[in-house]
């Protein structure tokens, strides 16, 4: 498996490509911004993007969608407990000033429990609500696409609209029960990996608790 990303957009997120290199077929996961170079990065991979996959439907992981989809009109994947936030990213975009191109429809819901594919690799869709209702993880082993739930020393905030704390308990222990050399590609900053998070974030050691409203 080969992992490319760029860090687009006002809130510097990460947009991943995964390419099988096997079958040269390819996934962008969560286009937030900046679609020129989100597109550009597909085209020097040489592989055929099959679909868009979200971890969840904040703005600045959506917000490239309609400018790819132009380029390849690929499936959008999207778990349904996140299609409120979705219909209303143009609304929000405007709260922070940001220009944004409202994203066409989703195609196919995702669900706790379902496999996708790229190419010959499968991916398991662990539903993880916290920071988003609809908030999902990609985990195949030693790797997880994991959004805005856990970065290297913190996590995603749990005081936006439609946000769970109690939730966002349940799925961080969730995920740090997972192999600690699992490598964990965030929605945010650098790589990390959950044995390191394990020993050294504050969240998962104990040392911080997740912000209640």
């Amino acid at each position: 498996m080969k992992v490319d990303w760029r860090t687009v957009g006002a809130f510097q997120e990460n947009s991943y490509l995964v390419v099988d290199p096997v079958t040269r077929r390819a996934v962008l996961v969560d286009p937030g911004a900046e679609a020129e170079q989100l597109i550009e990065m597909v085209r020097a991979s040489g592989a055929t993007l099959d679909a868009i996959w979200l971890t969840h439907a904040h703005i600045d992981h959506i917000g490239a969608i309609a400018g790819v989809k132009r380029a390849w009109d690929v499936p959008i994947y999207l778990h349904p407990a996140d299609q409120p936030l979705y219909e209303r990213g143009a609304m929000q975009a405007a709260v922070y000033g940001l220009a944004f191109e409202q994203p066409p429809a989703p195609d196919h819901e995702l669900a706790e429990g379902d496999v996708v594919s790229v190419g010959s690799l499968d991916f398991d869709v662990l539903h993880v609500p916290g920071h988003a209702p609809g908030h999902v993880a990609f985990v195949r082993q030693g790797c997880m696409l994991g959004g805005d739930l856990l970065f290297a020393g913190s996590i995603g905030r749990t005081d936006l609209p439609l946000s769970d704390p109690e939730r966002m308990t349940e799925s961080l222990e969730r995920v740090a029960a997972l192999p600690e050399e699992t490598l964990v590609y965030p929605g945010h900053g650098p790589a990390t990996s959950i044995g390191q998070e394990r020993a050294t974030n504050p969240f998962l050691t104990g040392v911080a608790r997740v912000v209640r409203r």
